[in-house]
């Protein structure tokens, strides 16, 4: 497998994600509400899945090693925006999570918060993903040898096995 398998499966699950998001913003049009815990769920597959272990690969591993490479000018462009992009996903997350904290707490008006961020995130993933799979991971592709890549995708899978320790890392640190 290419260093560039897992994120392309990552993408997988993150649109599995994204038609799910879609069938609740249609029940939500039609009845006026919705439910904060599902809400939760979503951000954190978005801040804990497309972020931190989908993104984090991309950013910590793979946008690293091609910082240190004679990119073209077109390549360099394309992972700016993608990073950009990556900020904007984050920044919409939280802007969701504001949305239900108010809503929970009863303001009815931070409905439309919520469903203009979910809208967001269900509009930009698919275009980010698009632009990876099929221009952005096949160009990159060439900037390294096999035995590179090879050294990538096992970096993916430690960076993987780690994230579990790191995620209830914070959850203990929170509790206390």
């Amino acid at each position: 497998m290419q260093a560039r398998g897992p994120l392309m499966i990552e993408h997988r699950l993150i649109e599995r994600m994204l038609a799910i998001i879609g069938r609740c913003l249609a029940d939500t049009e039609k009845n006026g509400r919705i439910d904060p815990l599902f809400v939760d769920r979503v951000i954190d597959f978005i801040s804990i899945y497309a972020d931190r272990v989908h993104h984090g690969k991309e950013e910590d591993i793979l946008f690293r090693d091609m910082k240190n490479r004679n990119l073209s000018d077109a390549d360099r462009k394309m992972m700016e925006e993608l990073i950009a992009e990556h900020a904007f996903g984050r920044k919409t997350n939280q802007a969701l999570a504001r949305a239900n904290e108010l809503y929970r707490a009863g303001d009815s008006t931070a409905l439309e918060g919520i469903t203009a961020s979910l809208r967001a995130l269900a509009e930009f993933y698919p275009k980010h993903i698009e632009k990876e799979d099929k221009v952005f991971f096949p160009a990159a592709r060439a900037y390294f040898t096999e035995e590179e890549d090879q050294a990538m995708l096992a970096e993916f899978m430690e960076f993987d096995r780690n994230m579990i320790h790191e995620k209830y890392r914070a959850v203990v640190d929170e509790l206390t």
